[in-house]
C-alpha cells in the first residue's frame, strides 16, 4: 500500500490496519517477473554515463527505449549528443525506470550494465523492436543516429519505500533474461480506461468486498495475470492497493469472470438488487 496521503483519525487508523493486512498477503507477480514486464512496457527512463566533459562525474539524461527479446534495453542515440559520447568513450551506465515518477512508493527500477553499438547484423532487427514501442521515431533513420544495447550486468528494484510494504533486491542477467512477461499486462490501457470510464462504481464495490474497507473510490491503474492496483480513497485518504484474482489467467482461453472476481459474493454482502454481469473488459483478457 502506497503511503496514504490525508488527515487521520482513529477510526481510521483502524481501517488502515485492515487494509495493510489485506495488502500484505495480496498476491502480486514475483518480482522477478513483475521488473520484466515493467521494463518491456515502459517508454523511457534516466540514463546515467561517466561523463567526458566533467571527468569522474556521473552525467545524466532523460532517454526513450524499448526492451529486445531478452529484456535488454534499446537505446537510439544521435552521436552528437553528449551521452553518446561518453558511452562511446566508457559504455558502463545505468538505466533507471519508475512506474509512476509522481509516486516514490512504486517501482523503481535500475538496471546497470554497458551500453554498446548494434552490430550492424541486427541493426535491423532491432529496429523493428525499437519501432514497435516507439512508431514514430523517424529520426532513428537520420545519419547520426545509431542504436545501442545496453547489457545489463545487474538488475535492481526497490517499492514501498517508506510503507510497511518495502520490497528491494537485485538480479543477474541470466535470472532476467529468464523470466516473462507478464501476458495480461498488455491490456491494461483498454482495460483501465473502460473500467474507469463505464464501471467504476463495479470497481469501488470490488475493492470494498476484497479489503473489507468502504472506500469511497476506486481509479484502477493497471492489470496483470494475478490481479489489478487501484488508486482508492477514503476519509481524505488516498492511497494505491492491490486486488487479486482467486486465480491466474495462464492460458489462451483464459479470461477473468465470476471464478476470479466473486461478484456474487459482492452481491450478497451488499444487498445489491440487479448486480450488473461482468463488463465487457472482462473479455479483453483472452490471451491472443
Amino acid at each position: 500500500m502506497a503511503a496514504p496521503q490525508g488527515s487521520s483519525s482513529p477510526h481510521v487508523d483502524a481501517e488502515l490496519d485492515v487494509i495493510q493486512a489485506h495488502q500484505e498477503k495480496a498476491t502480486r507477480l514475483p518480482p522477478i517477473e513483475e521488473v520484466r514486464t515493467l521494463l518491456h512496457h515502459s517508454l523511457r527512463g534516466i540514463l546515467s554515463t561517466f561523463s567526458q566533459k566533467h571527468e569522474g562525474y556521473p552525467s545524466g539524461s532523460m532517454v526513450d527505449f524499448a526492451c529486445d527479446a531478452y529484456g535488454s534495453p534499446i537505446l537510439a542515440l544521435s552521436n552528437l549528443a553528449l551521452h553518446t559520447k561518453d558511452l562511446l568513450a566508457n559504455p558502463k551506465c545505468s538505466l533507471l525506470v519508475a512506474k509512476d515518477p509522481d509516486d516514490r512508493t512504486d517501482l523503481v527500477i535500475t538496471v546497470h550494465g554497458d551500453a554498446l553499438p548494434v552490430a550492424e547484423s541486427n541493426v535491423e532487427a532491432i529496429r523493428t523492436a525499437y519501432m514497435a514501442t516507439h512508431p514514430d521515431a523517424f529520426w532513428v533513420d537520420f545519419g547520426d543516429f545509431q542504436f545501442l544495447r545496453l547489457e545489463p550486468k545487474v538488475i535492481r528494484f526497490v517499492s514501498g519505500v517508506a510503507t510497511a510494504l518495502l520490497r528491494s533486491g537485485e538480479f543477474s542477467n541470466e535470472e532476467f533474461r529468464a523470466a516473462k512477461v507478464d501476458p495480461i499486462y498488455q491490456f491494461s490501457k483498454p482495460i483501465t480506461s473502460h473500467m474507469n470510464k463505464d464501471h467504476a462504481e463495479d470497481t469501488k464495490l470490488i475493492v470494498q468486498h476484497s479489503t473489507s474497507v468502504p472506500v469511497e473510490f476506486a481509479y484502477m491503474l493497471d492489470v496483470d495475470s494475478l490481479g489489478f492496483n487501484v488508486k482508492a480513497g477514503y476519509q481524505g485518504k488516498t492511497f494505491k492497493l492491490r486486488i487479486p484474482f482467486t486465480r491466474r489467467a495462464t492460458e489462451r482461453k483464459d479470461r477473468i469472470n465470476r471464478n476470479n472476481i466473486p461478484t456474487e459474493e459482492i452481491e450478497e454482502k451488499n444487498h445489491i438488487e440487479n448486480f450488473p454481469s461482468p463488463p465487457p473488459w472482462m473479455r479483453l483478457l483472452r490471451l491472443g
